[in-house]
Order: C-alpha cells, then sequence, then structure tokens
C-alpha cells in the first residue's frame, strides 16, 4: 500500500519540471520572435532620425566608452543612464552606422523582454499560465513597444523598465522579498539616472515603500490577516518584534539600493555634463517655477497633462482608460490583495505625476506636441495595456460596461479639455508626424491632429473589445485578446518601412582630420554630423576656422579665406558647404 502510494511522486515531480521546461522554452521562442519582428521593422535604418534626442544620447555613449563627445552646450540634457547600456557597442566598434545598427538590436532586445515581464506580471495578477503568455504576447505588440525599440531612445527601454519594476515591487509587498525590494529601489533609481521621467518614479517608489513600512508596522499584533493573504509583510508584524525586523528587511534594501544607484547616477550625470555641457545645459528650472507658481502656469500644466492621458487612452485603443478605471476600482476596494491595491496606486501616482511634471516643465515650442503628446507616457503604457486587459479578461460582463463607459468618458473629459486650452493652436502650431504615430494610424492623416476624428475610431475599437468581453463566457475571454492582436498587428504593418531611395546626402562627410563648424550653420546639420566624425571631436569658431583644422563646415555662400578652397559640397537648398584647408592636402 505504501509503495503503491509513494510511487506517483517522481512522475509529478517529473511532470512539473517538463512543464517548467517548456514554459521557458515558450518564453523564449516568444521572445526571440519579437525580437525578429522589431530588427525587420528598423532594417533600413542606418543612423539618427529622431534628432537631436537620438544624437544626444549616441554621442553621451560614445565618450563613455573612451571616444570623442562633442560641445553641447545650451541643449537639453541627455542623462547617462540609458547610454551607459550602450557602451559595449562603442567598445565594438567606432563606425556609426554599424554602431546605430547595434544599438537599434539592443533596444529591440530591451522592448521583446517585455514578453516575459508581462507573463510574470500577469501570472502575479491572477490569470492562469495559458490565458497569460498569450496576453503576454499580444501585449508586447503595443505601439509603444514598437516604435521607439529601433531608436538610440530612453523610450526604448523605459516601458519595460516600469514592468519589471512594478513586478519587484509587487514582490516586496505580496512576499516580503529583500532580494525584490533591492531590485525595485536599483530599479527606480536607475530609472532617474536615465530620464527626468525617472524622478517620479523614484518618488513614487520611495512613497509606497514608506507607506507600506509604516502601514505593516502600525498593524497590531493578531489582527495581520487584516492586510490580506497577499501581503507575507503584514503577517510577518503581527508574530512578534522577531519578525517585525524582518518586515523591516525589504523595505531597507529597496531605501538603500535607491540610495547607492542613485548617488552613483548622479555621479555618472555630473561627469557627463562636465565633458559634454562645459557651458551647461539647456535650464528649465526658471519655466518649472513659473509654471508651478502661476495660474496661467497651472492651467498650462494640467491641460498639457489632460492632454497626455487623452493620448494614453487613444493610443492604447482604449485599454489604459479600462486599466485606468480598474486600477482606481481596486485601489478603494477593502476586499483587494493588498500588493494589487499598492501596484495600483503606485501605477496611478506615477502616471499622473509624470504627466503633469512633464508638462509643467515642456516649453512653447510652438508645436502641436505641447498640447497633446504622447511619447512621456508611453513608458506606462504597457502596463495600463495589461491593467485593462485584466479588467477585460477577468471582470464580469457589468463590470467591463461600467469600465470601458468610464474610459469613454475620461477620454471626452481629458480631450475636451486639451482642446479647450489649446484652442486654434492644433491647428496654427507645427504638427510632427514623429509625436503622433497613433493617431496617424487611427486617423490616416499625417499633417494635422483632430482631437475628435482620432477619439472616434479609438471608441470604435474600445467597443469592439469591449464587445468581444461581454459577448463571450469567461472561459472565452481570450477573444479580447485576439481582437487586440488584430489591431496591434494592424498598426505594426503600418510602420513596415519601405526601401529607401537613393539620393545626395543631406550631411557633410569630411574626411580624416580636424573638423570645424562655424557657429551660424543650424543645429540640424552639426549635430547629426557630430555623431558622424567619429574620430574627433568637432570645433565650433566665430570668423576664420583655427589653424590645423583639415575641413570647415560653414553657412552655403560663404567665401573661403585665403589658405582654404570650397569643395562645392552641398548647396543652397541643404544650408551649408564645405571648405577644405590646402596645408592638408
Amino acid at each position: 500500500m505504501t509503495t503503491a502510494f509513494m510511487t506517483p511522486a517522481p512522475v509529478h515531480a517529473a511532470a512539473r519540471h517538463t512543464g517548467r521546461a517548456r514554459l521557458w522554452w515558450l518564453l523564449a521562442a516568444g521572445w526571440v520572435a519579437h525580437v525578429a519582428l522589431r530588427l525587420w521593422l528598423y532594417r533600413y535604418h542606418t543612423g539618427p532620425v529622431a534628432n537631436p534626442d537620438e544624437t544626444g544620447y549616441l554621442l553621451a555613449a560614445r565618450w563613455l566608452a573612451g571616444g570623442p563627445g562633442a560641445d553641447l552646450t545650451g541643449s537639453t540634457f541627455y542623462q547617462g543612464g540609458y547610454p551607459l547600456l550602450l557602451v559595449p557597442v562603442f567598445w565594438l566598434t567606432s563606425d556609426p552606422v554599424l554602431a546605430y545598427r547595434l544599438v537599434a538590436g539592443l533596444g529591440s532586445m530591451a522592448a521583446a523582454s517585455a514578453y516575459p515581464l508581462a507573463y510574470l506580471l500577469l501570472r502575479r495578477m491572477g490569470l492562469g499560465r495559458r490565458a497569460a503568455l498569450i496576453t503576454a504576447f499580444v501585449a508586447a505588440l503595443s505601439p509603444a513597444l514598437v516604435v521607439f525599440s529601433g531608436l538610440a531612445l530612453t523610450d526604448a527601454i523605459l516601458p519595460v523598465l516600469v514592468l519589471a519594476w512594478l513586478l519587484a515591487l509587487h514582490d516586496l509587498v505580496a512576499y516580503g522579498s529583500a532580494r525584490a525590494g533591492a531590485v525595485a529601489g536599483a530599479l527606480a533609481a536607475f530609472a532617474m539616472a536615465a530620464h527626468l521621467r525617472g524622478t517620479v518614479v523614484l518618488g513614487v517608489c520611495v512613497l509606497a515603500v514608506v507607506v507600506v513600512w509604516i502601514r505593516r508596522r502600525a498593524v497590531a499584533p493578531g489582527r495581520g490577516r487584516a492586510a490580506g493573504p497577499a501581503s507575507a509583510m503584514g503577517s510577518a508584524v503581527a508574530a512578534g518584534p522577531a519578525s517585525a525586523v524582518r518586515v523591516a528587511g525589504p523595505a531597507v534594501a529597496a531605501l538603500v539600493s535607491a540610495v547607492v544607484v542613485a548617488v552613483a547616477g548622479k555621479a555618472l550625470n555630473g561627469a557627463l555634463g562636465a565633458a559634454l555641457y562645459p557651458g551647461g545645459p539647456r535650464d528649465l528650472s526658471g519655466l518649472l517655477v513659473s509654471r508651478l507658481t502661476s495660474l496661467e502656469g497651472q492651467a498650462w500644466a494640467l491641460s498639457g497633462a489632460a492632454g497626455q492621458l487623452w493620448y494614453l487612452v487613444v493610443g492604447t485603443w482604449g485599454l489604459a482608460g479600462v486599466g485606468l478605471a480598474g486600477a482606481a476600482a481596486t485601489l478603494v476596494r477593502r476586499s483587494a490583495p493588498y500588493a494589487h491595491r499598492v501596484l495600483a496606486g503606485t501605477l496611478l501616482l506615477t502616471t499622473l505625476g509624470i504627466a503633469y511634471a512633464s508638462s509643467a516643465a515642456l516649453p512653447d515650442e510652438h508645436r502641436v506636441g505641447n498640447y497633446v503628446y504622447g511619447r512621456y507616457l508611453a513608458c506606462v503604457a504597457v502596463a495600463w495595456t495589461l491593467a485593462g486587459l485584466i479588467v477585460l479578461v477577468k471582470g464580469g460582463r457589468l463590470a467591463v460596461v461600467r469600465h470601458a463607459l468610464a474610459a469613454a468618458g475620461l477620454m471626452a473629459v481629458t480631450g475636451g479639455v486639451a482642446a479647450w486650452y489649446a484652442g486654434d493652436r492644433l491647428q496654427r502650431y507645427a504638427f510632427i508626424a514623429f509625436d503622433f504615430p497613433e493617431v496617424i494610424f487611427l486617423t490616416g492623416e499625417n499633417d494635422a491632429l483632430n482631437l475628435v476624428e482620432a477619439s472616434v475610431p479609438a471608441l470604435v475599437l474600445l467597443a469592439c473589445l469591449t464587445g468581444a468581453a461581454f459577448l463571450t463566457a469567461r472561459r472565452a475571454r481570450l477573444l479580447v485578446v485576439g481582437v487586440l492582436a488584430l489591431i496591434d498587428i494592424a498598426f505594426t504593418a503600418g510602420q513596415a518601412p519601405a526601401r529607401p531611395s537613393g539620393g545626395a546626402d543631406w550631411l557633410p562627410a569630411p574626411p580624416p582630420g580636424r573638423v570645424a563648424v562655424d557657429r551660424r550653420v543650424r543645429w540640424n546639420i552639426w549635430v547629426p554630423l557630430a555623431y558622424r566624425v567619429w574620430w574627433t571631436r568637432i570645433e565650433f569658431y566665430n570668423g576664420r576656422p583655427p589653424a590645423g583644422a583639415c575641413t570647415a563646415v560653414v553657412p552655403y555662400g560663404t567665401a573661403p579665406p585665403p589658405g582654404w578652397a570650397t569643395t562645392g559640397r552641398g548647396g543652397a537648398q541643404m544650408g551649408w558647404t564645405t571648405w577644405s584647408n590646402d596645408g592638408c592636402r
């Protein structure tokens, strides 16, 4: 009898091992598929297209790797966290084209990592293994993970960084894991080292850890279960003083790792600023103070935040609105697992903080993106897509309808506020297509923004997703994921590049030697040129080129001084020409 009952145990253990191995193979295969898709999408990219941002990060990475930098005085400060990850690329090669292709490959791999991270988050939120695998794979096709993955921008890694941070924060609260606490703090501090949006992430992280710590210490002995089954920290407090020390462990680990990484990030950015911004970067602190301390500034900041929230909802086909409504409901529902409530509050506060702070610090550049913009909240778009999918896949029919209506209402209110404040500036100011990929997909127009024309198709897509959830039983709710897959595939197909046509090079191509640039040359020429000239740091001058320079880049039509000869390159349309130094021939 005993033998009969014990023999199945190894069989079950082997089955579990096989199941785990199959799971990791599926996750690996999905990751490879996502990488391959992005490499195909960006196969024709050979250099920066989003200037000066891409070039600023690439120059920082090259300098950190020991190569020449540039003088970016007066420009936006491009922080060193993301360039630090690119340093190995510039150790491998100094060729700017090959380096850029490798950077695009790294961005593709980072974006594809959203798939396993999304799977783990969905499992933490209660989805079954099969549903989580399929849902996470489709969520990794989100526009925020496609548009920026092949570009040298911090936005290529921020969505994945946020997912990993949320996962670590969940495990800190749910399991009392010191390791998860250390990871959560380090990721939040690294986000601050990579971009100003990370300052909000770090602030919210510290606030969440402190609030959870204080709340757990305040739980009276014998009442640990009040926190719900998803929190190991609460039950530990109830167990007595020794366990209270263990509760402090994860929080202390999170705060210590955050401080260490934040200090290192500050040192990194300080060194980068001294090397690449000797005259100082563009200073927006005065503008930020005026925005925060005046009624007109508050109107700008709040309306801009509303415009960003509108874009977040529209750019996720309404799913972010569903997720926002679901997170608000979870936050106030005391019966929800405590870790889920912490995550809901954390993501809400992070989103609102980024929207408000980034809008308050944004100068008026006379472009439509000053009033409606999607890039700053793209870092949380995937997390909100997952939140919306959880509501549609797991919620009852009535809950699905309520959340969808709330999403539609949020879209209408935020869009209305943005349109009211911006007025006719949405038509008069410059429309930059790069700022509006999802809107262009929805409207088919790549030269203007109409909030109503963009909202209507977004509502139609939301209705399709909601209908798929409402009309099917919970066991068949993966139909929602299928509908989302069709939408994302259509969007991705629209991003497929055409083979570039040949034509004249719009940038100077100087030969080896010192390169000098007349200060009258426009920034959109000299900034990308600083990356193309990989062998030396370009020099700026007024009047006559510096002695020893071999090539000078000047405004078109400028006559060369004695000892210099015009090359005939460039032209009036390009706005530049080059001179060569007779002494360098």
